[in-house]
């Protein structure tokens, strides 16, 4: 014999309920079964606002009345043929009209009784079942309605009660010996006291029915129909990539159902658990889905962590003090407090000096659980022995389940690191002797990220899913986004890392997608979304906390360098481009630094020299590997080695500017190009990089353009003053001629000093052969004396910078 349960949602309306009584036909060709059903989905809702109402003298509940009635009758016209109707809708509606005599007198009195509660919830299952067998009974005129009240005993702790099993037992046997039909329907949720009055299991209690008549009867199988395919490995809900469990023991089911996996009701297990009768999780709504078997034996030993799960709204107490210390009996004094305030504690644990206890309680017992423990220690608080109790509310318990756990090393060092690379604090951690859960306490907000990131870690081959807040789209930014959605399939199957693009902005607009914004008509979803803020880019970088969060900065805006120390504080890697930042005052850029180790977020800036080139990261090498940087001569800026490779007699200096611009080799503002600030920032990002401090005030600028054109202030008159100066310019070319060299704007740095200028370079130097955009980086050390290290590229250009964007990362992502 095999006993089903069908859940509320299997059971929500006519057209699921027919997929039920299909289910149930098929499965009484072969086996004689026993169906459980729960309320119609919301219905137990329903009748705890309309008592809650009731009780507060609120005449709205008349109407909840009048929805659940209206829900059942069409629930029954819809399932039951014209001509049989009368009589069964006449039944639905005396019971509807009990219901509404017991909450007339919680009106009249203005009280909830849990012993009134009790029978007012239970009219949910009362009508669910009965509308169900009448439905069934349509199939198969011999199925049987059976009211689970008469079975199930329990004592008088309306709202929970405990059920006598010994009582309740021998009522299962006996009925279903002497019942010789293959189908009986059954009420779940409902039982009934010794003294004959209504009581109930608890909520989600339909699941514990069905597995106390399981247990009774020996069944050879519970089934339990729901509208997922079996237990998860995390909820599918928070983690899109949860997938279904095959095979689970008993001990990881009760595991995973204690902590907030919604499949199970936590003590349905126990029943069954002592006749070794397997548990079949399955989907109503796909019963060709494998689902879920609990069982006793461990199918897979390669399987190390089954599951993680969840409580949410949990609040943490803790008691400490010097007076605990060597004090038999203080925990026993504080569980006895919780105990007759009838509070369930979730999760303990003690320090080992005996100076503090934390436990884990529901928010909702919070208040009181403090006050009866602050009343039972008050004379050690009085005397300073014990500290008040302290209370940190809106926090979430995360465990990870496994029977296999025990038999592996560093599982807690691989969960606690995976948690801190991502700035998920950890309250407090539990883990039993028998290492088949380790659990931990973290703020309410992180347990999104904390359940993502763990799952990735833990069940999804490695794979790193890195989600990128990307601000800047114009040409280097629409270049890097190309690069993402053409490489993305390539970065999944060959590094393991998933790239989403989560947010996008320009000066305009932005959008967000938690899900990942499509980058096949980005642009188009882009000027449709809402007014562009850094403030609230960075609020809602915030508010998702998403695991791997990743600020793209492909700009060139000071406001927005600002926020780099924002995004860091919140475990937030920062990549850019943009220079500002890093050649800002020196105690800035140390500080940035020194937040992304605070905060383990990495801060990439490969771009803002060299673009592509890997120059900063060669710096980096070299002074970790303990060489010293003692002179730096370079090009680099690959917009003005473009411009003089080009520019000549037939090619005015206006001219090639204005195509260099075209070609996105220069900034939108050609000014911080020309007037060699942007090289002196660049040159300034290396001397730091290679442990020296400057700022850019120390740089020698030698400006090769005259007043007038520093002094413009905007494109226009820029471009307007180079036409004006152009004989300034061609005397410069033609001095170079004269002296048979080219025109390179040289960096340099050595003995502590630094100086940005255009150079007469002769035929002999490294840098004479230069060709268009390319940069050239030459470093003294100690190690490369004689002949320097060279790193020679391009420079400029909005696909090699967006590659060099992309480079830093795919290195966070490989971290």
């Amino acid at each position: 014999m095999k006993v089903l349960k069908f859940g509320g949602t299997s059971v929500a309306n006519a057209q699921n309920i027919k997929l039920v009584l299909e289910i149930v036909k098929q499965k009484a060709e072969k086996d004689k079964v026993v169906v459980v059903v729960s309320a119609l989905s919301k219905v137990t809702d329903l009748l705890q606002s309309a008592a809650a109402k009731a009780a507060a003298n609120d005449e709205s509940f008349r109407e909840v009345v009048a929805e659940i009635e209206k829900k059942h009758l069409d629930t029954l016209k819809e399932l039951i043929p014209v001509s049989e109707q009368s009589s069964l809708l006449s039944h639905v509606k005396r019971i509807i009209n009990h219901l509404e005599t017991l909450l007339d007198g919680c009106f009249l009195l203005g009280e909830l009784s849990p012993r009134t509660a009790d029978t007012i919830l239970s009219f949910g299952e009362l009508l669910s079942s009965y509308i169900i067998a009448q439905a069934y009974q349509q199939i198969d005129k011999n199925a049987v309605y059976k009211d689970s009240r008469e079975l199930i005993k329990t004592d008088n702790n309306f709202g929970k009660a405990a059920v006598n099993f010994e009582v309740s037992n021998q009522l299962i046997k006996e009925y279903f010996a002497s019942n010789e039909s293959k189908i009986n329907i059954l009420p779940g949720f409902i039982a009934q006291t010794v003294d004959g009055i209504t009581s109930t299991l608890g909520r989600g209690g339909s699941d514990y029915t069905a597995a106390i008549i399981a247990g009774a009867i020996d069944a050879e199988q519970l089934e339990i129909w729901t509208d997922v395919n079996g237990m998860f490995t995390a909820n599918p809900k928070i983690v899109k990539q949860a997938q279904p469990i095959a095979n689970i023991s008993y001990q990881e089911a009760m595991e995973l159902s204690h902590f907030g996996a919604k499949v199970l009701y936590p003590p349905t297990i126990q029943p069954v658990l002592r006749k070794n009768i397997p548990i079949l999780i399955k989907n109503t709504f796909e019963p060709e889905a494998v689902g879920t078997l609990i069982s006793d034996t461990v199918l897979s030993k390669d399987t190390v962590v089954k599951g993680i799960s969840h409580i949410d709204n949990i609040s943490l107490l803790t008691l400490e003090g010097p007076g605990m210390i060597g004090v038999a009996g203080s925990s026993r004094r504080l569980f006895e407090v919780l105990s007759q305030e009838k509070i369930n504690v979730i999760f303990i644990t003690q320090a080992s000096s005996e100076h503090s206890i934390c436990i884990g309680i529901l928010n909702s017992d919070a208040e009181n659980a403090e006050a009866a423990i602050n009343r039972a220690f008050e004379i050690e608080i009085a005397q300073n022995k014990i500290d008040p109790c302290y209370v940190e509310k809106d926090l979430c318990i995360i465990a990870l389940v496994g029977e296999n756990m025990k038999n592996h090393q560093g599982l807690s060092g691989r969960m606690f690191s995976t948690l801190g690379k991502n700035n998920v604090n950890i309250r407090a951690i539990a883990q039993g002797a028998s290492e088949r859960n380790i659990s931990t306490v973290i703020n309410e907000r992180d347990v999104k990220k904390a359940l993502n990131t763990l799952h990735e870690n833990f069940f999804e081959e490695n794979t790193k899913q890195l989600n990128l807040f990307v601000m800047g789209v114009g040409n280097v930014g629409e270049k890097f986004i190309e690069q993402i959605h053409s490489q993305k399939k390539f970065l999944k199957d060959n590094l393991k890392i998933n790239v989403r693009v989560i947010a996008l902005s320009n000066s305009r607009k932005m959008i967000f997608d938690e899900d990942g914004i499509s980058l096949k008509n980005w642009d188009s979803a882009l000027s449709e979304g809402e007014p562009a803020s850094i403030e609230e880019f960075i609020a809602k970088a915030k508010e998702l906390n998403l695991r791997n969060s990743i600020f793209v900065d492909i700009t060139a805006n000071a406001t927005v360098s600002e926020a780099y120390e924002k995004f860091l504080k919140e475990s937030i890697a920062v990549v850019t481009c943009n220079k500002i930042a890093c050649s800002s005052a020196y105690d800035n850029y140390k500080k940035l630094k020194s937040l992304s180790r605070q905060y383990n977020a990495p801060f990439l800036f490969e771009t803002n020299v060299g673009a592509g080139l890997p120059i900063i990261d060669t710096v980096k090498n070299l002074i970790a590997s303990g060489d010293k940087v003692h002179k730096i001569q370079a090009v680099l800026s690959g917009s003005l080695n473009f411009i003089f490779n080009n520019f000549d007699e037939n090619n005015s200096f206006h001219d090639v500017v204005k195509e260099a611009g075209v070609q996105g080799f220069t900034e939108p503002d050609p000014k911080i190009d020309l007037s060699g600030i942007d090289v002196a920032r660049k040159i300034l990002i290396l001397i730091r990089e290679s442990g020296y401090e400057m700022d850019i005030d120390a740089i020698a600028n030698e400006s090769f353009l005259p007043a007038e054109c520093l002094a413009t202030t905007n494109n226009e008159d820029f471009f307007a003053s180079l036409i004006k100066h152009a004989s300034h310019f061609e005397g410069i070319y033609k001095e170079a001629l004269a002296k048979d060299s080219r025109l390179k704007y040289v960096a340099q740095f050595e003995n502590g000093k630094a100086s940005v200028g255009l150079q007469f370079i002769p035929k002999d130097h490294p840098f004479y052969n230069l060709e268009g955009k390319d940069n050239i980086v030459l470093f003294y050390t100690d190690r490369y004396v004689d002949q320097p290290l060279l790193i020679k590229g391009a420079g400029a250009g909005a696909a090699v910078t967006a590659s060099g964007i992309f480079a830093d990362v795919i290195r966070i992502g490989n971290i």
